[in-house]
């Protein structure tokens, strides 16, 4: 196996309660390997920690117990090598979406033509080359969507993060861009750790499925994703990891039952 790109070594966050002083583990003791190139979901219910483990990689908070590693370097905050994407667009509305893209380049002082350069490959790789000069408002969601994504890109961070960035959409531009996001990731061959609690999506898009559980959340699987790409969201093949998955999660959960 690959070297690993992003390590998380016996990771726990506990937070304390705002009215007493209970502490509630948010994840307890997570380790998990992921090597560079590879797309891999973090899949489970809500309160499992997922969310929770993604802030953790990006450096936004830190855990109580345990380390998180880049080319086995510790985290010690955000970096320019993760680059995030939510589900809300957080695009800045008084700026086009060009102007939105350009963000990242400009701020590492390129020259102005490389700037430009730049953002235009990534809004073309989205989709958004004849959408350069409008504003968010003027877009839909999933084509808020895609420029969230082309301005992360336009970073060029090795490891993007990406938390439900699907899960506000209606399911025919879901999938779209579920299929479109696959065809970005093949041709870049960035790391990406994507988070969803949808079967399918999980089935569709990943190497490999790390299944967490909650109360505490916790890691009770991973499961490698052996189909080949391009995979159809409704084949016999996906539903049958689907299945898989669902019974994979219900008998690592009970196996993995705190007392």
């Amino acid at each position: 196996m690959a070297s690993a790109k992003l390590t998380f070594e016996h990771i726990s966050k506990t937070y304390t309660g705002a009215r007493s002083l209970a502490e509630t583990a948010a994840v307890l003791d997570v380790s998990l390997s992921i090597a560079m190139g590879r797309f891999v979901v973090l899949f489970g219910p809500s309160g499992c920690g997922k969310s929770t483990l993604l802030n953790l990689a990006a450096g936004f908070i830190k855990p109580t117990a345990g380390r998180i590693l880049v080319d086995g370097i510790p985290i010690t905050g955000p970096g320019a090598d993760r680059g995030v994407v939510f589900q809300e667009y957080a695009l800045f509305p008084w700026y086009t979406v060009l102007e939105n893209v350009l963000l990242g380049p400009r701020a590492k002082g390129l020259p102005a033509a490389q700037q430009l350069e730049i953002a235009e490959r990534f809004l073309t790789m989205v989709g958004l080359g004849n959408h350069r000069h409008k504003y968010p408002k003027e877009l839909s969601g999933g084509m808020r969507q895609r420029a969230a994504i082309a301005r992360t890109l336009a970073n060029e961070p090795p490891i993007i993060l990406m938390d439900e960035p699907f899960g506000a959409l209606d399911p025919q531009t879901r999938e779209g861009l579920q299929d479109q996001l696959l065809e970005i990731w093949a041709a870049t061959r960035v790391t990406i750790i994507f988070v969803t609690h949808s079967l399918n999506e999980a089935a569709v898009m990943a190497d490999e499925i790390a299944i967490l559980a909650a109360h505490p959340g916790r890691l009770v699987d991973v499961v490698e994703c052996s189909l080949p790409r391009p995979r159809r969201h409704a084949s016999e093949e996906v539903i049958a990891l689907e299945r898989e998955l669902h019974q994979r999660q219900y008998m690592a959960e009970r196996a993995h039952a705190p007392p």
